[in-house]
């Protein structure tokens, strides 16, 4: 299966998420490729979209080496790979420490695609959580674990794509899972679009504004 666009995968996942209308389901994308993915479905659940901001916590040295995650929310999620964690030595307070910088850099980000919005509390509801693809699944779980802790009443996990075996180690942490496809020769998210640019800065933005206008106005 092969995807002309972010927003032809959205429409195909839409189809697969009619169910959870009656729901009033709450739709967080993970941005920024997620974005462009999760508008559709908002738009045919005629649901509330907003953004999931998840931020890796990189090892000491060793920044690409997530030891942990940190997901908005009131109060912030911290999730941390306690095995990673072990067999580094890694101090408390490094964690910390990074966990309050990131928390920094979600609110500068929220500031930037949402003008400042608050998010939407996730709490009682059915949460749609929406990605354009997944690798590794490590962000995805971090968003998982921390709405099931922030009191989300169902999650629902929705990708176009993602491996078997990490799909299959996902199912666990949410209540439903849609994935369109699952390939066991994956690669990288990119091979199943025939266009996966770069989404910027101003995308998301266009994006978030659109969506929050129609909403007001149904």
């Amino acid at each position: 299966m092969k995807f002309r666009d972010r927003a032809e995968a959205g429409r195909h996942l839409a189809e697969r998420l009619l169910h959870l209308r009656d729901a009033e389901p709450l739709v967080l994308a993970l941005p920024r490729g997620g974005v462009p993915v999760a508008v559709p479905i908002a738009e045919a659940l005629g649901a509330p979209l907003d953004l999931l901001l998840v931020r890796k916590i990189g090892a000491p040295g060793q920044p690409e080496l997530a030891i942990g995650a940190v997901v908005e929310g009131e109060p912030p999620q911290t999730v941390v790979n306690d095995e990673i964690v072990g067999l580094l030595s890694v101090p408390p307070d490094f964690v910390t420490r990074e966990a309050a910088r990131q928390v920094e850099e979600i609110g500068r980000r929220r500031r930037l695609w949402l003008h400042g919005r608050p998010a939407v509390p996730p709490y009682g509801r059915t949460v749609v959580v929406v990605d354009d693809g997944i690798a590794t699944g490590a962000t995805v779980r971090a968003a998982l674990l921390a709405l099931e802790r922030a009191g989300a009443a169902r999650r629902v996990l929705a990708a176009p794509v993602a491996p078997p075996e990490v799909a299959e180690a996902l199912r666990p942490l949410c209540d439903e899972a849609v994935f369109l496809a699952e390939p066991p020769l994956f690669g990288a998210v990119g091979a199943f679009y025939e266009d996966f640019r770069q989404i910027e800065d101003a995308e998301v933005t266009a994006l978030l504004d659109s969506a929050a206008t129609w909403r007001q106005a149904g």
